[in-house]
């Protein structure tokens, strides 16, 4: 291949990547603004299964008039809030809640879309304005001026909220209702599926669930009482199925690892657990697809739905949404789009003529092999802990589910090895902030991002957080860095304890070492002279101690010479050129075991 077409295939493979980062970022912006605010969608949710007036487990019309306020008045200031934040942090958080409460007046459908607008583009204003006119404030007026812009900056885009951005978000408001309307009605909902399969295993799951569906689906139920848009991405059936063919007729660590993640999978609504299997054969993305068309087509053809959006996507989250009489109908969804998936996946296990199925793990292998064939630094190498790390984080695109679960593997790892003073801990990428001396742990796809927001840190990519090679790099790594910072830190205790004693001597003119005695103490002397080559002996250090009297002495500035305080003025007498060093007891001095160090 020219080298010109092999430039031409980097330049395509970076704009690739370039678009890829881009709707990831973009995405994410959607979900960060409603992963934060599951817990309080969650609520609502549970308000309207158990109390809702007719249709809830234990009606009550009291409790109920909570439902209707949190719908159209809590959940989108929150959104606001957190899209503001977002951008701008607390005055941005504020400045987002003010101009999507201006959406939110006069609006007879949840204001979930106007809220994701005006949230961030009010912080982004008071971010804007901010950098114009802040460092123009004197010093004492700084209150004055944050307090009143933000107030006055959130009192223009309320207005403009209710004036201009209302209106269009309830047009295209009612307009997507419509849309979906039309397409349930004409039984093509089940088409979505072949676009959020891929996607999802493109790491995009929590930005076309949370970002695009969630809302919608909100919408639907505050109009239906329920909506089968909460389980167009989080059934688990799909991975579900895929799971139990690697069971049974997967190879190597890939059917090792699946009946453990078959677990956290179901039962713990981590989805990106399955994500890996696929990437690993990519045929497979044909069974998550079919098997999420013909989950949803079950699911509109018995009338599934749920009361909120099910996250994590977990069966048990599923179950805890479902509407009173809705069970049969959400869990045979979840069943055929199991069985469709396991019997399409277990055709093209069985027929893989493949010896290994651990392929991420093997081309992680392959490109740390290459790189330290060519000299370059991977991200577990010693070089790049050139700098002390005192924090791991686990980033991914939700900061929950299978990063956590990596954080938690690394962390048992580390403390097997000893290492209990490295926090270990887990983020969404959008949450990442430049510290001193981390490491962060990112799944491929997500590497680009979180080097943009920790352009200084160091940074290891892996395939699978729950099955990498790189976390006993990491260990081994950290092992090493605080083996020399010990020895490092020995050295400098040394240096300062003794550096009086050993000050005058010149280490790298010493050739002979000489413990010096009078004739009476010829026996410890030796002794001491025995012990002193035993320690030089355990570091390899090629010299050998000898013991001489007081006439023996040789003058040479080659020599070092050992002696005891009581002896020293009468040595020092005697000669002009060797290096002295005078202690208190020859055979138990601590002195004399730190001068090994120095001697080496």
């Amino acid at each position: 291949m020219s080298q010109e077409n092999i430039a031409v295939e980097q330049v395509t493979a970076k704009k690739k990547s370039s678009i890829k980062t881009k709707v990831q970022r973009f995405g994410t912006a959607l979900s960060g603004m409603i992963m934060p605010n599951i817990s309080a969608i969650i609520a609502w949710g549970f308000l309207t299964a158990l109390f809702m007036v007719p249709g809830g487990w234990f009606p009550n019309s009291h409790i109920a008039e909570l439902i209707n306020p949190m719908l159209h008045y809590l959940l989108p200031l929150l959104i606001g809030y957190v899209g503001g934040r977002m951008v701008d942090d607390e005055r941005g958080a504020v400045i987002g809640a003010i101009a999507t409460t201006g959406v939110i007046v006069g609006a007879k459908v949840p204001m979930f879309l106007g809220a994701m607008i005006m949230g961030p583009f009010g912080g982004w204003c008071i971010k804007k304005f901010d950098q114009l006119f802040l460092d123009k404030i004197k010093a004492g007026f700084e209150m004055i001026y944050k307090n009143f812009s933000a107030g006055i900056i959130g009192m223009i885009l309320a207005i403009i909220g209710q004036s201009i951005v209302n209106p269009l978000v309830v047009g295209g408001s009612n307009l997507a209702a419509k849309g979906v309307a039309w397409i349930i009605s004409v039984h093509l909902l089940p088409l979505a599926n072949i676009f959020i399969e891929p996607a999802k295993v493109l790491f995009l799951n929590n930005a076309v669930g949370n970002g695009i569906l969630v809302p919608l689906g909100i919408q639907q139920a505050g109009q239906l009482g329920k909506s089968i848009l909460f389980l167009l991405e989080s059934n688990p059936g799909p991975g579900l199925g895929i799971l139990l063919a690697f069971c049974l007729y997967g190879k190597g660590s890939s059917k090792s690892s699946a009946p453990g993640s078959v677990i956290i999978h179901f039962l713990g609504g981590v989805h990106e657990i399955y994500f890996p299997y696929i990437l690993m054969k990519p045929v497979l993305i044909i069974p998550a697809i079919l098997a999420g068309v013909s989950g949803t087509f079950t699911f509109q053809l018995l009338g599934a739905g749920l009361k909120a959006a099910a996250s994590p996507g977990s069966i048990i989250a599923i179950l805890l949404m479902t509407p009173k009489g809705g069970y049969v109908a959400n869990i045979s969804g979840v069943l055929i789009a199991t069985v469709v998936s396991f019997v399409f996946s277990a055709l093209i296990l069985k027929h893989d003529k493949s010896m290994d199925d651990d392929l991420e793990t093997k081309q992680e292998q392959v490109q740390q092999m290459k790189a330290e064939a060519k000299g370059l630094k991977t991200a577990a190498s010693s070089a790049a802990f050139s700098d002390k790390i005192n924090q791991i984080i686990f980033a991914c695109d939700a900061g929950m589910g299978s990063s956590a679960m990596g954080a938690s593997l690394l962390r048992d790892k580390l403390k097997k090895a000893g290492i209990t003073n490295i926090p270990v801990t887990n983020v969404a990428v959008r949450d990442l902030k430049p510290e001193p001396n981390l490491l962060v742990v990112t799944q491929k796809e997500l590497t680009d991002r979180a080097i943009e927001k920790t352009p200084d840190a160091t940074h290891v990519s892996v395939g699978n957080f729950m099955n990498s090679p790189r976390y006993d790099e990491i260990v081994q790594m950290l092992q090493e860095d605080m083996s020399k910072s010990d020895l490092n830190e020995t050295n400098s205790k040394v240096d300062k304890s003794v550096s009086a004693l050993f000050s005058d001597i010149d280490f790298s003119r010493v050739h002979e070492v000489s413990f010096v005695c009078e004739p009476q103490n010829i026996g410890s002397t030796t002794m001491a002279a025995n012990l002193f080559n035993s320690e030089l002996k355990k570091v390899e250090i090629n010299l050998v101690a000898k013991q001489v009297t007081l006439e023996e002495v040789q003058d040479s500035p080659e020599q070092l010479l050992i002696t005891t305080i009581s002896l020293e003025k009468k040595l020092r007498n005697q000669v002009s050129k060797a290096q002295i060093i005078a202690v208190d007891n020859l055979l138990n001095n601590e002195d004399l075991q730190k001068l090994i160090l120095y001697l080496k």
